[in-house]
């Protein structure tokens, strides 16, 4: 463990001791060091890496602070990993989406209300209507949100919300490589609205879970070493 990890170490038991709670502030640098048995440049580095992480936040002239502590704060980062993310990688961030939010799609079936619903009805409107591919993406966008905020789970919404980043390139990746694959993608849609409609958590789950799946099946296509075509098209895409 390096001296910098050390520090965090110790800032982190001082939080989770309660004894720098959200919101509150730390002790001054010189203090804090003296207490943590560490020199200030490595407390320094420790303020630095904790506040990237949503841990802490920086007052100038005022002192460091403990964050709230939400959830958004502290997964922003993997937000980060998932936009540094190699195209490969995406597979398993897909598999990872495909274990995770089916589940919370069955809950805003169960959790949804009437707003929620028209909001969705809305969402399936403008994918019907999208001019291009960026309006299809961005109802996309706001369609599963939509879902996800539903469930009434916080941190299930922040950590989906993290991992769909990229997703959401894919899924325009897709969109731009075949035509023909939109509307497949919009059927998905209006199967997991109609299941949420019904309040049917099984079936949402269910439908979640196929249209999650077709974009994994897509994407590994694209990106398979016989398929040099769409491999090509699928990197131009990327770098738009």
């Amino acid at each position: 463990m390096t001296v910098t990890d050390e520090a965090i170490a110790g800032i982190k038991r001082m939080i989770l001791s309660g004894e720098a709670g959200p919101g509150e502030k730390l002790p001054r640098e010189k203090e804090l060091a003296s207490r943590l048995g560490l020199s200030r440049s490595s407390l320094r580095e420790a303020v630095r890496a904790l506040t990237l992480m949503g841990v802490l936040n920086v007052r100038q002239g005022d002192g460091t602070y403990v964050t709230s502590l939400d959830p958004h704060l502290l997964l922003d980062s993997v937000g980060l990993v998932v936009e540094l993310s190699q195209e490969r990688t995406v597979l398993e961030l897909l598999e990872v989406r495909r274990l995770i939010e089916p589940g919370a799609t069955a809950l805003g079936a169960a959790r949804i209300d009437g707003a929620g619903i028209e909001k969705l009805r809305a969402c399936l409107e403008r994918m019907e209507a999208a001019p291009d591919a960026q309006a299809l993406v961005e109802a996309d966008d706001e369609f599963h949100e939509t879902i996800v905020a539903s469930a009434g789970n916080q941190t299930l919404s922040s950590l989906i919300r993290a991992l769909s980043s990229r997703t959401m390139r894919a899924r325009a990746w897709r969109a731009l490589a075949d035509e023909g694959v939109v509307e497949v993608t919009k059927l998905g849609h209006r199967n997991i609205y109609r299941a949420i409609e019904d309040r049917d958590p099984d079936l949402a789950r269910a439908a979640a879970t196929t249209h999650i799946s077709e974009v994994e099946f897509w994407f590994r296509k694209a990106l398979s070493v016989g398929d040099e075509e769409a491999s090509e098209r699928g990197r131009e895409a990327w770098q738009r």
